[in-house]
């Protein structure tokens, strides 16, 4: 049996990116307790169950503004 993920650590893993809360694929499967690349290959084999805007891919600006902040928020006490 799982036990139930509190919702202050699903909280803490959603972002703000392009207006939209989103949790990245990578948390998204820590949360399940499974690798990230398993996940996405579910997800790809049963793409029709998701809405279209379930997912989309951070451009490689998006992608360096995020890690930046994350490097800026980790550094500070």
């Amino acid at each position: 049996m799982r036990e139930i993920i509190p919702a202050e650590i699903i909280e803490s893993k959603i972002l703000l990116l392009r207006g939209r809360k989103v949790i990245l694929d990578r948390d998204l499967a820590a949360l399940y307790g499974v690798q990230t690349k398993a996940l996405n290959q579910a997800v790809k084999r049963k793409v029709k169950r998701f809405p279209q805007d379930f997912m989309f891919s951070l451009t490689k600006a998006e992608m360096r503004n995020w890690k930046s902040q994350f490097v800026t928020s980790k550094s500070r006490p």
